[in-house]
């Protein structure tokens, strides 16, 4: 995935997530603090695949829960979107899972009354646990762009997605190799 996120979270959030995979036991020493990123960590939530490809809400933080007027813990991640922008979510995430490479959503909440705001929705796998069976799991960080005081305090009751950033899997290198026979 290319960073054309703007949110500043968004970046810190992917930036942590490469470090954790380049090196999963020293990323925790190299990385930012949470202290440094405190409304960062109130916004991420924790989504895990079922068997029957509903994605549950494992933790969910007060920020976010604020953001849509109730807990979503225990609730399918995909309730939150309805029609096309379901079929493109779930389909999102199987890109996701298949890719194993974070991917950024855009687009818009909207509350009962008709006010909008802007919505940046950074997801990332999780790796499994050591020894355990693989669970599919993202970490996930929803931001408002600037336009939250546009809700007035309402909660968003609708979810609609204007872009996908999918997962950029491409190889950094030389994709060309030149041999030369003297």
């Amino acid at each position: 995935m290319t960073d054309r996120s703007i949110h500043p979270n968004t970046r810190v959030l992917l930036d942590a997530w490469r470090r954790m995979q380049e090196n999963p036991q020293g990323h925790a020493l190299e990385g930012p603090d949470v202290r440094d990123h405190a409304s960062l960590v109130e916004r991420i939530f924790v989504i895990e695949r079922r068997e029957d490809l509903s994605w549950l809400v494992r933790t969910s933080g007060p920020a976010l829960n604020a953001l849509v007027g109730r807990n979503l813990v225990n609730r399918n991640w995909l309730d939150l979107w309805t029609g096309p922008d379901r079929a493109m979510m779930a389909a999102f995430l199987e890109g996701i899972r298949f890719d194993g490479a974070p991917g950024v959503v855009r687009g818009r909440g909207e509350t009962l009354n008709g006010d909008c705001a802007e919505l940046e929705i950074s997801l990332m796998p999780l790796s499994p646990e050591a020894g355990r069976t693989p669970r599919h799991r993202m970490l996930g960080l929803c931001q408002t762009l600037g336009s939250e005081q546009a809700l007035a305090g309402k909660s968003v009751f609708r979810h609609r997605i204007s872009m996908l950033v999918p997962p950029d899997t491409r190889r950094l290198g030389p994709s060309l190799r030149l041999v030369a026979n003297n």
